[in-house]
């Protein structure tokens, strides 16, 4: 498996033949990459307890589909929520990490939640932010939109 490794990551570009990887640099980024996944993971579960004590039951936790991921579905009798989680030091970095890149797959990965689960549907639908910051949380209502023009 080693070796094959060695052959995928020679075939991506990312160091010359015969170089040996490093393991500092490569055990950093990944421990990183560790580390925001599991920051990720709360900040999903902290809202989703917000989310629980005003009412929402949970539908599904990274609901994953061909377009992409949805962090959090929830619902009331009224309302179907498709929320996107983002834990960042400030605001304005929680912000800019929705990108229309990212809008566009959420709606197109709510579309296919919807078609595999109808069971779902509500007489509203809206898409959350929640931004995760040391401050506290911000949940910010129907904050993506789509926009056809």
């Amino acid at each position: 498996m080693g070796q094959n490794k060695e052959m995928l990551t020679h075939v991506k570009g990312s160091r010359a033949a015969g170089a040996r990887p490093n393991p500092i640099v490569n055990g950093s980024s990944q421990a990183r990459r560790q580390a925001a996944e599991k920051a990720g993971r709360r900040a999903e579960t902290h809202v989703a307890d917000i989310l629980g004590r005003r009412g929402f039951d949970i539908l599904a936790h990274r609901f994953r589909t061909g377009a992409g991921e949805i962090d959090i579905i929830a619902a009331n009798p009224r309302s179907l929520v498709f929320i996107e989680v983002k834990a960042r030091r400030s605001r304005a970095e929680a912000a800019y990490a929705v990108s229309a890149r990212q809008q566009t797959r959420l709606w197109q990965a709510a579309g296919i939640a919807l078609a595999t689960h109808p069971e779902w549907t509500r007489p509203e639908t809206r898409f959350d932010v929640a931004f995760v910051m040391p401050a506290g949380v911000e949940i910010i209502e129907d904050a993506i939109r789509l926009n056809m023009s």
